[in-house]
């Protein structure tokens, strides 16, 4: 009596980080998505113009309902909005930054935090055009 050959297409899905389950069929396509995405310290700067606008037209009292509502701590909401700090230009080029096509954005919000520290506009254009020269022409 001979052998018997049963060939069927399966592909493994990971159901948990050390396990995976065999599934019957083919690989599912992935889809295809664009992958250009919006600077994560962009949506962070709209965030703050959205929460200050919140709070000055009374609908959220103050920062601490803010971050209550947003789930984020008190004190990372209070990073979030010392972006406003920033010079009005600054804060232009921030939302302005073109989208991040692959890998990780190339200015962050830990990145600004030296720039929020001056409170002199011009003494943060300057930190910022140095912050912005390092990172080339292609990136921002």
């Amino acid at each position: 009596m001979r052998g018997m050959t049963v060939t069927k297409e399966i592909h493994f899905v990971k159901r948990t980080r050390r396990c995976r389950e065999i599934v019957a069929g083919p690989q599912p396509l992935a889809a295809v998505t664009d992958e250009r995405r919006v600077p994560r310290v962009a949506r962070l700067m709209a965030l703050a113009i959205k929460i200050d606008g919140l709070i000055a037209s009374g609908v959220i009292p103050d920062q601490t309902a803010a971050s209550q509502v947003g789930h984020v701590t008190r004190a990372r909401l209070t990073q979030i909005m010392n972006l406003l700090l920033l010079a009005p230009d600054i804060q232009l080029a921030i939302l302005e930054l073109p989208p991040t096509m692959q890998g990780r954005d190339p200015i962050v919000e830990t990145h600004l935090r030296a720039v929020v520290g001056e409170t002199e506009w011009s003494a943060q254009r300057a930190l910022w055009c140095r912050l912005t020269a390092r990172l080339g022409p292609t990136e921002v």
